[in-house]
């Protein structure tokens, strides 16, 4: 399975992992540790030396209760991360649902757009469109940041999202996305319940039937918080067992903080996968 992506066509035959680079003050996670250039930079620079293969970069934080960021400011604080980060040589995702963003991060060289609206604000699918070929990932999410968890999705989220996400992919095939540029993401902690994100994770493989690549993102999320007991930053262990269980049940992206402890045990998950294909000793 390929990614079509800017300037990438991403191999996924082994999962790929996704690391987190948030420009923010107000992440969940790291708000602030990052905020400057100089340190997103040097984040970045680590996590690729940790073993990530993608970099997310995001100026407004998604958490459940924040406030929109006003364009002007997203654009300062992306921008000249991004103007950097290209030169990188490893395919850079910019996480914003603003149109103009978009367009600015693909105009600098961003390979991906990674939007938790799947593109539904007004002028996000032409930029996709217009563009000859970045990657595109498509997420779930019900209702908007400032209140998702104040009212969660009703009912069976699998067939929910599902839907979802093939309504959303039919409209930007009809404008001409070819189906090799789309990703799905079921927005684990957008707007469902503790039960409904675990359910999307044990049940994730009928997200994989119509063959688009799903990225996981599961980092230091609530609902580990709820069933560990462990506050954020003691999550890492978490994290990881829920990104290595996506990645067993089809994921082919994992969106991470804690890259370098998610690339060791997906090493240890690909050399059992391998051994398994192995003729048994004797055999020839």
């Amino acid at each position: 399975m390929l990614w079509q992506t800017s300037r990438y066509r991403i191999d996924l035959d082994r999962a790929r992992v996704m690391g987190i680079v948030n420009v923010t003050p107000d992440s969940f996670s790291d708000g602030g540790r990052f905020a400057s250039t100089t340190n997103a930079l040097a984040h970045c620079e680590q996590l690729l030396a940790d073993g990530a293969d993608i970099l997310d970069i995001g100026g407004e934080s998604s958490r459940p209760g924040m406030d929109p960021v006003p364009l002007e400011e997203e654009l300062a604080r992306v921008l000249p991360v991004l103007r950097e980060a290209v030169k990188l040589g490893v395919p850079i995702s910019v996480d914003t649902y603003k149109p103009e963003t978009m367009r600015a991060a693909l105009d600098l060289g961003a390979d991906i757009v990674n939007d938790i609206w799947a593109l539904r604000q007004p002028g996000a699918e032409d930029v996709v469109a217009q563009h000859p070929a970045c990657g595109v990932c498509l997420m779930h999410m019900h209702g908007e940041p400032r209140t998702m968890q104040r009212s969660p999705l009703p009912g069976d989220a699998v067939p929910q999202v599902l839907q979802f996400l093939r309504v959303r992919t039919d409209a930007l095939r009809a404008r001409g996305v070819a189906a090799e540029r789309i990703c799905w993401d079921p927005g684990i902690g957008f707007g469902k319940t503790v039960g409904q994100n675990f359910a999307l994770l044990a049940r994730q493989e009928e997200l994989a039937h119509d063959g688009y690549p799903l990225l996981a993102g599961w980092s230091r999320k609530s609902s580990l918080g709820t069933v560990t007991g462990l506050a954020v930053d003691e999550r890492a262990a978490a994290s990881v067992a829920a990104a290595l269980l996506a990645a067993e049940r089809g994921a082919r992206i994992v969106r991470v903080h804690d890259v370098r402890d998610t690339v060791a045990a997906l090493k240890v998950f690909n050399a059992m996968q391998k051994a398994g294909t192995l003729p048994a000793e004797g055999e020839s």
